[in-house]
């Protein structure tokens, strides 16, 4: 398999590249997780460079660019620990209002194009435990249209949003994969309590009581597991980028710091652990590749191949930050040190859209047919 970039996707890696080595140090970021994790104008400096459009239709405003573009965009701002919520804003909520009635999409996607809007999915609660049917929000037909009840947990940059994408049951019990549809939240309706996460980024709490909501389409299950497979896909690109900048980070400390006279780097017990680290970040990136060129299968296929790779990128991700801050000694661990901050990211990562075993868990039930063997 070909996996050489075009001209196009090296051009684009590249101005991204660019522009978190001017515009995106690490002091910026640090400063900006102690003053609370706020990162609205980071996303409108992404906007600028046209990022925020890149999975929005030519039609709506956007570049209408594929799933290989947003892993080579999402894998730079990785590697930059860029603070900010491209991955929910820019490609799971274009997704979504995919699906919405026309003059939906025509009201919402120019202004998620252009970044004038960040829009979120809020689909977490708190018994839910990553199953996405699993859904207790009611949605109530009214007079013009519907009315939402429930409470959201952990939305990404929530109360930094403008709106939110909101999953609700039409019908049926809290579990059924059926009666969920999919709703159209503006934040002025909404009770949003705010608060700064571990990696220095923001998240809140929705509360939903008689809250009006439009439409965006009944049957919400299989457009929701769409959507959040391509966020999987790209927080497993995010992951190889900051795998692959922490390891340089680390090979360049240990070929600095000294130890009875020589670089720790000689050691040939720490050459071999950063020799494992290297293998799990390899295997992340293939892993991540893999998702990336199964969001366009059917539904059963898509959905295995995203959870065997995120289970690889959750091992992944767990050796070599862990590896990495030891490898650093005290020093790794300070909130002073870079290395410490991406080591964070990678733990948050870990537990966004299913953690590692819950993810095991569906790629043991969807294989079932081929006992273990992958068709």
């Amino acid at each position: 398999m070909d996996f050489e970039f075009t001209d196009d996707q090296l051009s684009l890696r590249d101005a991204v590249a660019r522009w978190v080595e001017k515009g995106f140090s690490f002091e910026r970021r640090h400063a900006l997780a102690k003053a609370g994790g706020a990162t609205r104008a980071v996303y409108a400096e992404l906007a600028d460079l046209g990022l925020t459009g890149l999975a929005v239709p030519e039609s709506q405003g956007g570049m209408g660019f594929g799933a290989v573009e947003a892993m080579v965009v999402a894998e730079e701002l990785g590697r930059g620990l860029v603070n900010a919520p491209y991955a929910q804003g820019a490609l799971i909520t274009p997704a979504l209002l995919a699906a919405a009635p026309e003059a939906l999409q025509s009201a919402w996607l120019p202004r998620v194009a252009d970044g004038t809007a960040l829009v979120v999915l809020a689909h977490q609660e708190r018994a839910a435990r990553y199953r996405l049917h699993h859904v207790t929000t009611r949605a109530t037909a009214v007079a013009g249209g519907y009315t939402l009840s429930g409470l959201k947990s952990v939305v990404p940059a929530g109360d930094e949003a403008d709106a939110f994408i909101v999953p609700a049951r039409l019908s049926g019990a809290d579990g059924d994969a059926g009666g969920i549809g999919l709703f159209l939240v503006e934040k002025a309706a909404v009770s949003v309590s705010g608060y700064p996460t571990q990696d220095g980024a923001r998240a809140a709490e929705l509360r939903l009581d008689k809250t009006p909501g439009m439409l965006i389409v009944a049957d919400g299950l299989p457009v929701l597991e769409t959507a959040v497979d391509i966020g999987i896909a790209a927080h497993c690109a995010e992951a190889v980028g900051l795998m692959d900048k922490l390891v340089a980070i680390t090979v360049d400390y240990m070929n600095t710091r000294k130890q009875f006279g020589v670089a720790i780097a000689s050691f040939q017990a720490l050459r071999h652990r950063i020799a494992d680290v290297k293998m799990q970040l390899e295997l992340g990136r293939s892993m991540s590749y893999f998702a990336t060129l199964t969001l366009g299968r059917e539904s059963a296929q898509r959905r295995r191949a995203i959870s065997q790779s995120r289970v690889q990128l959750g091992q992944s991700m767990r050796l070599v930050g862990q590896q990495c801050v030891q490898l650093h000694g005290g020093i790794g661990v300070t909130d002073e040190y870079i290395a410490s901050h991406y080591f964070k990211r990678l733990t948050m990562l870990e537990m966004n859209f299913g953690d590692t075993q819950f993810h095991l868990g569906e790629v043991s039930s969807r294989m079932q047919d081929t006992a273990g063997v992958f068709s």
